[in-house]
């Protein structure tokens, strides 16, 4: 029997089992390989790390999308950073209000690929009128477009290799620099658990940049070890604190289909388990703390 094994973690693995291997190959910025798996289906991993499956993809992909969505209430323009298979696009194009929606993926490769092999992640999102697709560095595209964005989605890839400069001081300056007064940057950032630097180096940067600063939370069985954390900024204090009413009010009026995402679900997502807060930079981190008011 043929086998995966995750390599992200030290000194703990998960394996998946290989019942096919539709593609493997190595592109010009990475290792590639799509294989199908009993549980997850077809599964897609970048340098020995699972990026996306077909079973569990929604869980990720909303929580990352309609959570600032949802939060801000009126968001027009919508800038992702990688998502090049789609998934992202996909959830963002479903919000009929918005005017654009801009995705930037430094592999062509990756694109193609996904729509090939999990034609259900973009659903034809990569067609859709207001998509502006840009094969570009996300490093270099935030610190050269004239453009302001309402809301700035970072769907890269862990901190290493391509994905690292997506971790940076300069990086979020950057984005910050071509966010709206009133935007929301939300990034993903590791499982908690396993991956807890990385929640705290991108804490530290944001609390440097924006006066709202915290994570909202989602369990996602493919990235295994527990809670993934999704980073959360804007000066706009409110959006964080959005009620569960207004929340609900904005769903159901939006007409959504989720198969995760519920607004209460939102409302829950912000509360951090007490480890994480200790875990946070002791002058700061009682900003990751919102009380929402129902």
């Amino acid at each position: 029997m043929k086998q995966f094994k995750e390599v992200l973690h030290s000194g703990y693995q998960q394996t998946l089992e290989i019942t096919k291997v539709l593609f493997e190959s190595k592109t010009e910025h990475q290792h590639l390989v799509i294989f199908e798996n009993p549980v997850f289906g077809r599964v897609m991993a970048l340098d020995g790390i699972i990026q996306t499956t077909e079973k569990d993809e929604f869980i990720y992909h909303e929580m990352l999308v309609h959570v600032p969505m949802f939060a801000h209430g009126n968001i027009k323009d919508v800038l992702i950073i990688g998502g090049g298979d789609g998934g992202i696009l996909r959830e963002v194009l479903r919000h009929q209000t918005i005017n654009s929606a801009c995705l930037v993926e430094i592999d062509a490769a990756v694109i193609d690929l996904c729509q090939t092999y999990f034609p259900l992640h973009s659903k034809g999102a990569f067609s859709h009128p207001k998509a502006e697709i840009t094969i570009q560095d996300g490093c270099a595209f935030v610190k050269n477009t004239p453009k302001k964005y309402d809301l700035i989605i970072c769907d890269s890839t862990d901190p290493i290799g391509p994905g690292e400069s997506l971790f940076t001081a300069e990086f979020y300056r950057d984005c910050k620099s071509i966010l709206n007064d009133d935007g929301i940057m939300v990034t993903q950032n590791g499982v908690l658990y396993f991956q807890m630097e990385e929640a705290k180096n991108t804490y530290t940067f944001f609390t440097q940049l924006y006066k709202d600063v915290g994570f909202y939370r989602a369990a996602i069985p493919s990235y295994v070890g527990g809670d993934m954390a999704f980073g959360w900024a804007s000066d706009n204090t409110h959006h964080r604190k959005t009620t569960l009413s207004l929340i609900q009010k904005r769903f159901y009026e939006a007409k959504v289909k989720t198969k995760y995402y519920t607004p209460e679900l939102h409302f829950s997502a912000f509360a951090l388990p007490q480890y994480v807060i200790d875990a946070l930079p002791a002058n700061t981190r009682t900003s990751a703390i919102c009380e929402h008011v129902s």
